[in-house]
């Protein structure tokens, strides 16, 4: 067949031969998913500068040929690599993480994002102004890119923050007409041509004018809408058609070259409260009293319960060690090489599977305990677990409330204000949580089944937020793990499941349990290859993408190309 030929051929013109790899071995980390899913490519590109995007995409388009976008890889549910081989096109992963620039708006109350910029980038460049990003969910350690976030309506861990969320966006698509089309909603005058837009804005070469715009650059009206704690339905989900705008939830059917998103203050000062109980309805009368009652809103929320404490204490420690000492820069590029080495030595036959988890779990066993006397205290006592950080006034409002409320409440629980030491292991424990289920998966898969991991969002109403598995679910599941941002009532529930159970039938029973009970979901990663997009969304991702050229078969929808021509 001669047409991918040509295409490899135009794409090594275009980028040279260190910008492309197609060869099985070299293309095998970014045509893998983080925890699952694979498919075939016919190249993986690695464009250098926007306008080399915007070439790629030509070349991609002119030769009829599946694109799917990636930055990170970051994401849990497949949404940004191959899924199977039943593609009716040549597929080209078009890998941005190398056009990473942040340009500072004002006085650093926005930020434009190229398409590779991170989290963890924004992080540090805010942090000289005193501003903070839309989000530092631990995610960012590993590397997650801002347009991923946003592309994907990701949540995180920030209270007053909601999801990722811009209107103000430069991207491509291909139109109805199978036609290339350049779209600058960005709000700045960067030229009339695409390559005049990407030139102009890779230089800098624009006036801004005024700050202030008509289109939104954050989820401005999130802090009310988690206020409403007797709402029937979630506060923040994937499938929520009122945030679903162009590159805000597009999942990769658009290519984004930039988005402009705010920034916030930094608080003067954050306190730390650890908050234990054995009894559910105390985190729920917590929750609703200080959504509904508090003056100021908590920063963070973030809960535990205590059998996920405890894998992530023995399984999570390496990821806690590597963080503390090594710090967060230094994450993505471990993990990056981790999954390369990991690529090859789980095709030796000879050796074990996923041996560098095994050497990393060994090697930790080596330090002594890194979590808190404290914090193992409330392990013993309770069973849930929230952290609970506040900022500048509403410190003094949590410590009121708190001291009061277990004063009247002997039973109830209770609490203690972290050291800034304790509150960093508390987090650091929370993040490392995430990782932790995967690990004890892998290390135990002769004994369990595999890992079926859902992040869920409730409704803002249920004060019943602790899942009571019906014995034909239960039955299957060897160990269950919640935690999650709490006030969001958004939760990451990872059950390994018992050697020789179906995981595909406790998953379509576990769905239909959450349906029952109004939650949403995924509530956070995206559909991806592993979950069926609602009709709001199917129909979003049709009118982004008519052709089904970007990223097709996401959402579980058809991948076969689509002519639209011929309604018009």
């Amino acid at each position: 067949m001669q047409m991918p030929h040509v295409v490899v051929e135009k794409l090594t013109q275009l980028l040279g031969s260190d910008h492309i790899a197609t060869e099985d071995r070299r293309t095998e980390h970014y045509r893998s998913g983080w925890r699952s899913g694979q498919g075939a490519a016919l190249a993986v590109v690695f464009p250098q500068s926007l306008l080399d995007l915007w070439k790629t995409l030509e070349i991609c388009v002119e030769y009829n040929c599946i694109i799917i976008m990636q930055a990170a890889k970051t994401g849990l549910t497949e949404g940004s690599t191959p899924s199977g081989n039943d593609y009716d096109r040549p597929v080209v992963i078009i890998n941005t993480l190398a056009m990473d620039k942040l340009l500072v708006l004002g006085n650093g109350e926005q930020v434009v994002s190229f398409p590779g910029a991170t989290l963890h980038k924004l992080e540090a460049t805010l942090k000289p102004l005193n501003r903070a990003p839309h989000s530092v969910i631990g995610s960012s350690c590993l590397g997650a890119s801002i347009v991923g976030g946003v592309a994907n309506n990701s949540g995180g861990a920030l209270v007053k923050r909601g999801p990722a969320y811009t209107e103000l966006a430069l991207f491509a698509r291909v139109n109805e007409h199978g036609q290339l089309e350049m779209v600058n909603h960005l709000g700045i005058e960067l030229g009339d041509t695409p390559e005049q837009m990407v030139s102009n804005l890779e230089r800098g070469n624009f006036t801004l004018g005024s700050l202030e715009n008509t289109a939104k650059a954050s989820a401005t009206d999130y802090q009310q809408r988690i206020r409403e704690v007797n709402a029937d339905t979630p506060a923040r989900f994937n499938a929520d058609t009122t945030r679903l705008y162009e590159a805000s939830g597009c999942a990769g059917k658009l290519a984004v070259f930039a988005v402009r998103l705010d920034t916030y203050s930094v608080p003067q000062t954050e306190k730390t409260f650890y908050v234990g109980t054995n009894n559910p309805h105390t985190l729920a009368t917590i929750r609703r009293d200080i959504l509904g009652g508090f003056k100021n809103l908590p920063e963070v929320g973030e809960y535990l319960h205590r059998d996920i404490f405890d894998v992530a204490r023995h399984y999570g420690k390496d990821t806690f060690l590597a963080v503390k000492h090594l710090g967060t820069n230094k994450l993505p590029k471990m993990f990056a090489l981790k999954g390369r080495i990991d690529a090859v030595l789980n095709k030796k036959p000879w050796l074990p599977k996923f041996l560098t988890d095994r050497i990393m779990q060994s090697v930790a066993k080596l330090f002594p305990q890194h979590l808190p006397q404290k914090m193992l205290e409330y392990r013993n006592r309770y069973e849930h677990h929230l952290l609970l950080k506040m900022s500048d006034d509403g410190i003094s409002e949590a410590e009121q409330y708190l001291d009061a409320y277990f004063r009247q409440n002997p039973g109830a629980g209770d609490y203690f204000t972290c050291s800034t030491k304790e509150a960093s292991a508390a987090f650091l424990h929370r993040f490392a949580a995430a990782g932790a289920a995967v690990r004890y998966e892998l290390l135990h898969q002769k004994h369990v089944g595999e890992i079926l991991a859902l992040d869920i969002a409730l409704r803002r109403d249920d004060i019943d937020w602790v899942e009571k598995l019906p014995p034909h679910i239960a039955d299957n599941i060897e160990l269950s793990l919640y935690y999650g941002h709490f006030f969001c009532h958004v939760f990451h529930q990872d059950y390994v499941l018992k050697k020789g159970s179906d995981a595909k039938k406790v998953k379509a029973d576990m769905l239909a349990l959450l349906d029952r009970r109004g939650a949403k979901y995924p509530a956070e990663h995206n559909v991806g290859h592993l979950y069926e997009a609602e009709d709001g969304l199917q129909a979003f991702y049709r009118s982004l993408d008519p052709t089904n050229t970007f990223n097709p078969g996401v959402g579980k929808m058809d991948k076969a190309k689509r002519n639209c021509s011929c309604c018009i």
